[in-house]
């Protein structure tokens, strides 16, 4: 007897989550905002940190290219700072990082400098990292080196 793949074929909804903003955004009423969060899919998060890896050809101090058993060494360089900010763009729906007159305000071009023009603060930074990737499931990526830079930063 062959197993039913029906349970497999879903439709995939996009789910936007909330979550309470940095202290130091507040409304009128003196409560603190809450962010809207687009759950990203698997595929859209591997479409994005993809486009921040490049690959170089290995070189030695000299500039010489790197050979191993006859062929050339490839090195990986992954911008992951740049690559989290673009995802913490993607995600955020309120505020939309992408929103025109946000980046005009910011004299922005480029989005994934957006999250350090809003929350320039460390602590703010920090939040907005936090419950954007905690958001996506992604929680335990958060950089160590990220979070001693922004530590740091406070002192």
């Amino acid at each position: 007897m062959a197993k039913d793949l029906k349970f497999f074929m879903r439709e995939h909804k996009t789910e936007v989550v909330t979550a309470p903003g940095p202290e130091s955004f507040k409304d009128e009423n003196g409560k603190v905002i809450d962010f809207e969060i687009k759950k990203l899919s698997f595929e859209e998060i591997d479409k994005i940190t993809e486009g921040y890896k490049k690959h170089k050809v290995a070189t030695d101090k000299k500039g010489n290219p790197i050979v191993s058993g006859g062929e050339v060494v490839w090195k990986t360089e992954n911008d992951a700072k740049r690559s989290t900010r673009h995802l913490i763009v993607e995600a955020l729906q309120y505020p939309d990082l992408k929103d025109k007159k946000l980046m005009d305000y910011y004299k922005c071009v480029d989005v994934t400098d957006m999250p350090l023009k809003v929350f320039p603060d460390a602590d703010e930074y920090l939040h907005v990292v936090k419950i954007v990737m905690a958001a996506l499931g992604m929680g335990d990526q958060i950089d160590n080196e990220d979070e001693k830079t922004l530590e740091e930063a406070k002192n």
